[in-house]
């Protein structure tokens, strides 16, 4: 077994050799604006692929069709969009969703079943396919390597901030490189956590292989994160491996436990880029659990108390109640002593078998000052663990969300909506 490690690069989700992109402004939102806002990601190999959608039953038409192109093989082609989630738009938005396949299939020579597309953004609207349409010609013919950040930001929305991983590692004397780039910064919670992220790898993996290995990343990272407690309709992970390195893995290879390890430090740190950066956030917070019977009853805690608007809340206020925590540990879980509870704050005991612990609360009040910190809560029932990422919940998110109004008023100029 080979003992290399990983090393962080540049290079985005293009890092990978055989991998080309472009991004443009096509004013999806809006007619005037000049941001990014159309991009695409091309294998110039073929591919395996894997992905992974959100869980919940009302899916926007991207995810319905990427879905059934990754049932019938496998994708070499993303075309993404930010300012329109196409979701719930109906047959017209599933159309829309293959018109955009077919048109990047036919200037690229691929099929398009070979074609993923994603798109976040506001959820009902049409998409205004008037101004995007003519332009993907332009975006096909500008694909080249090293633009992939152009990608990162054509896909962001309420985000502040670029999200971009990649790294390299050597196997048998040769690199393989993983590249990324990811959304999300609000509707964040799991199964999944409202994102969009593309992963392209240069190593050659087997299939199912490939999807077995990005369920299990996306269980460890993605679906453990939260900053509202809402699930999005367009949530969507995909990872592409064209084998462009010379390198072929697979399960006992020599450098398949460093590959994974590789991908899951790239998912993980991606969530974590999400979490930090959700919508009007202060603090970054881990709620471990530990302690409980059995996995699932440790995941209903950590979520539990994850997700508490009134936890939420007193963490943005700089108050370390731990009064609030338990009570979602009381309400969340199904197996719960309260005598047996203790919860540490930001490393100090905050609760001692359900009860008080002797830590000054001005000591307690100073550690949950800081930027990021845990919240470790022992049921003291048994062994199984879980952890959660999660954030505080301020005004300003509030103030933030309360109106999506110009968006509509802008689908009504453009002769989509009433």
């Amino acid at each position: 077994m080979e003992t290399c490690s990983f090393k962080e690069i540049s290079g985005g989700v293009t890092a990978a050799r055989g991998y080309v992109s472009h991004a443009i402004s096509c004013g999806i939102k809006k007619p005037t604006a000049t941001r990014l806002d159309l991009a695409l990601v091309f294998s110039t190999e073929p591919t395996t692929s894997a992905g992974v959608f959100t869980t919940n039953r009302v899916r926007a038409a991207c995810v319905r069709v990427s879905r059934e192109h990754m049932r019938r093989g496998d994708v070499r082609a993303i075309i993404a969009n930010s300012g329109n989630a196409n979701a719930c738009t109906g047959e017209a938005g599933l159309e829309v969703a293959r018109t955009e396949c077919r048109l990047v299939a036919q200037e690229l020579g691929i099929l398009p079943r070979e074609v993923a597309v994603c798109s976040t953004g506001v959820i009902g609207l049409p998409m205004p396919m008037m101004r995007i349409e003519p332009r993907i010609p332009e975006l096909c013919r500008g694909l080249a390597a090293g633009k992939g950040h152009d990608v990162a930001s054509a896909i962001i929305t309420s985000d502040t901030r670029e999200k971009e991983v990649a790294v390299s590692f050597e196997v048998e004397g040769k690199e393989v490189r993983i590249g990324s780039c990811c959304k999300g910064a609000g509707m964040i919670s799991p199964c999944m956590a409202t994102m969009i992220c593309m992963v392209c790898t240069d190593a050659a993996v087997d299939r199912m292989a490939l999807r077995k290995l990005l369920r299990a990343g996306v269980e460890k990272s993605f679906n453990r994160i939260t900053i509202d407690g809402d699930m999005s309709t367009n949530d969507t992970c995909l990872l592409l491996a064209n084998g462009a390195s010379g390198v072929e893995l697979a399960p006992g290879h020599p450098g398949w436990d460093t590959f994974c390890e590789a991908l899951q430090y790239v998912l993980m740190k991606q969530a974590r880029h999400i979490v930090k950066d959700g919508e009007r956030v202060t603090k970054y917070v881990t709620v471990r659990v530990k302690g409980a019977p059995d996995r699932a009853e440790a995941k209903r805690v950590a979520e539990g108390v994850a997700k508490s608007s009134l936890v939420k809340s007193s963490w943005n206020g700089g108050d370390p109640n731990w009064g609030r925590i338990i009570h979602a540990v009381g309400y969340a879980g199904r197996r719960v002593h309260e005598e047996k509870v203790d919860i540490d704050i930001a490393g100090l005991p905050a609760c001692r078998a359900g009860v008080q612990a002797d830590t000054p609360s001005d000591d307690l009040r100073a550690r949950v000052q800081a930027p990021e910190f845990e919240v470790l809560i022992d049921l003291h029932l048994g062994r199984a663990e879980y952890t959660v990422y999660t954030t505080d919940l301020s005004p300003e998110y509030v103030d933030f969300n309360r109106s999506e109004y110009a968006y509509w008023n802008q689908a009504k100029q453009d002769g989509l909506t009433r």
